[in-house]
């Protein structure tokens, strides 16, 4: 198929999907990103679902998809062989067969403040959110100097870069005048000063935080506006966390709830089929912490911060005794924590593309069943 402007490729889809929810910080453990497909591909249509199987991709070609996007990678290790003896291989060979490309958001896009928690927080009416475990070694310090009459170019292109942002605040920075020196070599190409001679040249210091996903992009800005030949800066990892970026979330109520109250409304507002709990330790609920999918590891954080309730995923049964009748916790099943990423993903897609036909799978790829 010979690709026009107006149509839109694989490769630009998933630019737009990285700048939302950038591959750097997925666990490590994860496989998400362009798992098969041709980036240079133009995008017929897209299929959003939470897996990937082969039914999904069956729906993708009957709806004239060919590309899905998943929540869950379909290949989470290496593949040896491709003989279709389970389902990841016969999905696999599946959509190279007829040329579907599968993209995972996974958690990249757990771990975003925008993403899949935000929309569990949203479903379940909570106020006053933010990340239950933000995470560490995701902010970077940029100093650079530069002439004081170029100082608001650069500033303008850090901050279009994503630098300066800090919780509900953005360009921020710190300037400090003073006064710089150097001295041009032969072969040099100065923007002010004579070769040979020493110069000095009244500069500001600018500071300014950088997330670790933007680095490349914030320093690529900053080479391309800075006047010097040779730009005198330097990176520094911070300890701070970053309150943006980490696992889970925690918030609360607009209304306090009786607990079972509660546990009528979540297992309404989130599709439970049933909802596995620990025994009732707060008459009344009102700040509540939570993560889609297996949140295990993140108890004791939503203990330590004063939650009355913990809701997740996949708790093993000796790990309900862990609470100590601290908080009550809740499993309300994987599939039932993260099904609204499919909505997450419509919405998005349907705000950011026009150039082809978005759907939402109707197949529901849960493997638990219950019997009642």
């Amino acid at each position: 198929m010979q690709i026009t402007k107006e149509m839109t490729t694989i490769n630009e889809v998933i630019q737009k999907l990285e700048e939302w929810a950038p591959l750097s910080l997925q666990e490590s453990y994860d496989n998400g990103g362009l798992i098969l497909g041709d980036g240079a591909e133009p995008v017929l249509g897209v299929l959003i679902s939470l897996d990937c199987t082969e039914d999904i991709v069956a729906e993708a070609i009957s709806r004239g998809c060919n590309l899905i996007v998943s929540h869950h990678p379909i290949v989470f290790s290496g593949l040896k062989k491709l003989n279709g003896k389970n389902y990841v291989e016969r999905t696999i060979i599946k959509a190279i067969q007829n040329r579907v490309a599968i993209y995972a958001v996974h958690t990249a896009l757990d771990n975003v403040h925008t993403g899949v928690n935000q929309i569990i927080g949203q479903r379940l009416g909570m106020k006053d959110m933010k990340i239950l475990r933000p995470k560490k070694e995701q902010l970077l310090k940029l100093t650079v100097y530069a002439p004081v009459d170029q100082v608001s170019l650069l500033e303008k292109a850090l901050f279009d870069a994503g630098a300066g942002r800090i919780g509900n605040y953005d360009q921020c920075n710190f300037l400090t005048r003073g006064e710089g020196s150097y001295r041009p070599l032969p072969g040099s190409s100065p923007f002010d000063g004579v070769i040979g001679e020493r110069k000095i040249q009244e500069e500001v210091r600018l500071d300014v935080l950088v997330p670790m996903h933007q680095r490349s992009r914030v320093h690529r800005a900053m080479m391309q506006t800075h006047p010097y030949e040779e730009v005198a800066h330097e990176w520094v990892m911070l300890e701070n966390a970053h309150q943006e970026i980490g696992s889970g979330m925690i918030g609360h109520l607009a209304n306090p709830m009786a607990a079972t109250d509660f546990l009528r409304y979540l297992k309404d507002r989130m599709g439970c089929a049933l909802i596995k709990h620990t025994n009732v330790t707060k008459d009344v609920i009102q700040k509540v912490a939570w993560c889609g999918g297996s949140g295990d590891f993140l108890l004791e954080d939503a203990i330590g911060q004063g939650a009355d309730i913990y809701i997740s995923a996949d708790f093993k049964y000796h790990r309900f005794f862990d609470h100590n009748d601290r908080i009550m916790i809740c499993d309300i099943g994987h599939f039932e924590t993260e099904s609204c990423v499919i909505d997450l993903l419509n919405d998005w897609f349907t705000e950011k593309f026009t150039t082809f036909a978005i759907h939402k799978t109707e197949i529901v790829t849960n493997p638990v069943n219950y019997y009642f």
